[in-house]
């Protein structure tokens, strides 16, 4: 169910790793618990993260929820088609990055789970 290419954190966002360059979005378990997305909200290029900092927001019918970064770096893209359609998020949530991270050298967090684990952690 959890595509084995991505990692995963126990706050349900994904990532997917390629080279110094990551990009972030939500599970599928994240969007389901969520109900109907209807907005988002996302940082500004440029803007530094540390692990587990809070990067947006994303807001459903139910709730408002915090966004945060499994990996320390610098935001270098935000899918702005995203925020304009935040119901994509619902529909493919594992095809939907939110935001592009320059990964720090020390960025890469050993905490972070794979498909198995993640799926473990959602049962």
């Amino acid at each position: 169910m959890y595509p084995s290419d991505l990692k995963y954190t126990k706050d349900h966002e994904w990532v997917r790793l390629d080279g110094a360059q990551a990009q972030v979005g939500i599970t599928d378990y994240a969007q389901k618990q969520l109900g109907d997305v209807v907005y988002l909200e996302l940082p500004e290029v440029g803007r530094r993260l540390g692990q587990g900092d809070v990067f947006g927001t994303i807001e459903s019918v139910k709730a408002v929820s915090e966004l945060y970064s499994p990996v320390s770096g610098e935001v270098v893209e935000v899918n702005t088609r995203l925020t304009e359609k935040p119901e994509a998020v619902n529909k493919d949530p594992h095809g939907s990055w939110m935001i592009a991270i320059k990964v720090d050298d020390s960025g890469a967090a050993p905490d972070l789970l794979d498909a198995a684990q993640y799926t473990d952690l959602t049962r």
